[in-house]
């Protein structure tokens, strides 16, 4: 049986989505690479007819995640998005997205910064590099959050304390097993 041109293509890209997703809420070294293939159907073996090896598959997955970040919780939504970041409510409506309840309950759905951030580190030369470009952008969205107009890809310090903000709260949100306290530290992050 022959496959479309681009089969290959797209079961790669869905080996990549699942392990976002997975990785993002089990951690890094959480999956398996066996237990991957089979979500998605496929064998262990099959595996290497798309990636070299497990850090290139990582690294794959960790930009793919902070794409969906960007995409879902911090650029602005459709429709008024350009008069709403003008009048500064793009960053207030990003920390509502990304410091909600939600986000906190479903990391496998969010951001890769607070849901992996604590493991890039311990991960080898390319998982660390695909972190750094994704720690980047979330900086870059951030400061267009902030200030629209601005013509530069450098975060401000106040972008920077923003960014760190955000994070360090969703971390911390899910580290407590106290529902009122978790939602006191997502309140007390978006500024009341």
């Amino acid at each position: 049986m022959r496959y479309p041109e681009d089969h290959k293509e797209k079961v790669g890209r869905r080996i990549v989505e699942k392990a976002a997703e997975a990785i993002r809420a089990h951690g890094i070294d959480g999956v398996s690479i066996p237990a991957l293939m089979k979500r998605v159907g496929l064998t262990h073996g099959a595996f290497y007819g798309h990636f070299r090896d497990r850090d290139q598959l990582v690294a794959e997955a960790v930009r793919l995640a902070g794409d969906e970040t960007v995409e879902r919780l911090l650029a602005a939504g459709a429709g008024g998005a350009r008069a709403a970041r003008a009048a500064g409510a793009g960053a207030r409506a990003m920390l509502e997205r990304y410091l909600s309840a939600e986000h906190r309950d479903h990391p496998g759905q969010g951001c890769a910064i607070a849901a992996l951030g604590t493991e890039g580190r311990r991960q080898g030369p390319a998982v660390r590099r695909a972190f750094t470009q994704v720690a980047r952008g979330f900086l870059r969205q951030v400061q267009r959050q902030l200030d629209p107009a601005a013509e530069t890809d450098t975060p401000t310090d106040e972008a920077l304390a923003l960014a760190a903000r955000m994070v360090g709260a969703m971390v911390l949100a899910r580290l407590v097993d106290d529902e009122a306290l978790a939602a006191r530290i997502l309140r007390a992050a978006r500024g009341g």
